[in-house]
């Protein structure tokens, strides 16, 4: 069994969905990797959905006015996590800002243990809370090949800025995580 938690970061329709705006063109590869890290993180896992606010504040009005489609209350089916992870999601965090490192996940994570990150987009959610998490003196791996971007210049641009936090963040693949702790 692999050590730390893993979060799987926003594994929802709004960015499965080709058709939608917010479209994560390698959604697919990023899902595979998810589905080949779970049997390691079992009890050990959560999922996590970005969601509008009820009334957005700030900044956030700026971002709602260029994306109203986003504007759905929390139930609406863009939300929902993607069907291949509906069933598998034991346990669910729900946040309105891009950074999931909320009080709930870092209470499941714990202060000595390491945060395993998966999911989309690389650029913007996961990005957002490996560092949030490394600046509470979380450990955290990112596992590349388990997460995607708006497009593979982005993923690959926001990996490469991830690694500049070394030893605090570090970039990984499934299959080096998962021999690193071994069967």
């Amino acid at each position: 069994m692999t050590a730390g938690h893993l979060a799987v970061i926003d594994m929802q329709r709004v960015f499965a969905d080709p058709a939608s705006p917010w479209a994560t063109p390698r959604y697919a590869d990023a899902a595979a990797g998810v589905r080949s890290l779970l049997p390691a993180f079992a009890g050990r896992a959560t999922f996590t959905r970005f969601l509008a606010p009820a009334e957005p504040a700030g900044a956030w009005r700026a971002y709602y006015a260029v994306w109203p489609f986003a504007r759905q209350p929390p139930d609406a089916g863009l939300w929902h996590l993607s069907d291949d992870f509906a069933a598998l999601a034991g346990h669910v965090v729900d946040a309105t800002t891009f950074g999931k490192w909320t009080p709930e996940l870092a209470a499941r994570v714990g202060p000595d243990d390491r945060l395993v990150l998966a999911g989309v987009s690389t650029e913007c959610c996961v990005l957002s809370t490996a560092l949030a998490a490394a600046d509470a003196g979380t450990e955290v791996l990112v596992v590349a090949d388990a997460c995607a971007g708006v497009d593979d210049d982005s993923h690959l641009k926001a990996l490469q800025i991830m690694e500049l936090y070394r030893p605090l963040v570090r970039v990984t693949t499934v299959d080096d995580l998962l021999a690193e702790d071994g069967p």
